[in-house]
């Protein structure tokens, strides 16, 4: 009896596909075992998630912002103005090739001057310089006194030595005729004037001046006294004494810390802000925006 043949079978050529599956099903365990393991920033998450929900919820910015230090001028109110309006501004003028919103910042500052008179504040400033340089000629020369224009307000600078003795806030006789010169150039002018004392960093520990805080603030407080007395309005005066903390040389050297003693008489325009009888802080040149490259004139 004949046997039966058989049916050859065929040789399956999808195989491959099952361990290229077990394979794909492996590396999808790993990767997600991985992210379940991971650490994610809930800082950098969260300031994500808040960004994409601002972008696009919030209904679109139409109001122009303003960049640059021109800002924080156009942010105080119109009447602090007059502190911010470098000294070399003439209304009615804009330079060839200036930025839009310099020449903004120009025509509110121009608004200014024709509102409070501003540009007679300025050409006094001017002239207070100038006559101050004159009377002072000699001792600008021998570098014992210093007359500085910056953008925003006018620096007297008078080394210790000319006004008072080592360690005293107690002013050479010499020193009060110097000083009576200065305040009549300053008393008719509307400004606000801030008297800093500076020392070296000596220290000093007497009874009367326990630091160099207290010598350096008894100086600035005799300049004011002399101003006072010599026609200067009181309510435009401020001392100041910043003791050794503010040196423009270096304390190392004798020449350097003879430097450092020194009073500096800086004399911002206009008349100190007020906002509805309510006093407002009064504001020093360090509070004022830096100047605008250009807007300077140091002489």
């Amino acid at each position: 009896m004949a046997r039966r043949r058989h049916a050859e079978e065929e040789p399956n050529h999808e195989a491959w596909a099952i361990p290229y599956g077990d394979l794909v099903t492996l590396l999808l365990a790993f990767f997600v075992v991985m992210y379940a393991i991971s650490s994610v920033d809930d800082g950098k998450y969260r300031v994500l998630s808040e960004s994409l929900v601002d972008a696009f919820r919030s209904p679109a910015q139409t109001d122009l912002i303003q960049v640059g230090e021109p800002t924080r001028a156009l942010d105080r109110p119109l009447e602090d103005l007059r502190a911010l309006i470098p000294i070399e501004i003439q209304p009615g003028i804009v330079e060839e090739g200036a930025r839009p919103i310099d020449m903004a910042l120009g025509g509110m500052l121009e608004e200014a001057v024709e509102d409070d008179g501003m540009g007679q504040i300025l050409d006094e400033i001017a002239e207070m310089a100038a006559e101050i340089e004159s009377a002072m000629a000699p001792l600008i020369a021998d570098g014992d006194l210093r007359v500085s224009r910056e953008a925003y307000w006018l620096e007297i600078e008078i080394t210790s030595r000319l006004l008072f003795p080592s360690g005293s806030a107690t002013l050479n006789p010499q020193a009060v005729g110097l000083l009576e010169e200065v305040a009549e150039v300053l008393a008719p002018r509307v400004s606000r004037i801030h008297v800093e004392g500076h020392t070296d960093n000596v220290p000093i520990q007497t009874p009367v001046y326990p630091s160099n805080w207290e010598l350096s603030s008894g100086r600035a407080a005799a300049v004011v006294s002399v101003f006072e007395q010599n026609g200067v309005d009181p309510d435009s005066l401020v001392a100041l004494g910043y003791g050794e903390h503010r040196p423009i040389a270096d304390n190392a050297t004798p020449e350097g810390r003879a430097e450092n003693r020194r009073v500096a008489i800086v004399v911002l325009p206009g008349a100190r802000p007020r906002a509805e009888a309510a006093q407002e802080p009064e504001r020093l040149r360090q509070d004022l925006p830096l100047p605008i490259e250009g807007d300077g004139d140091t002489p």
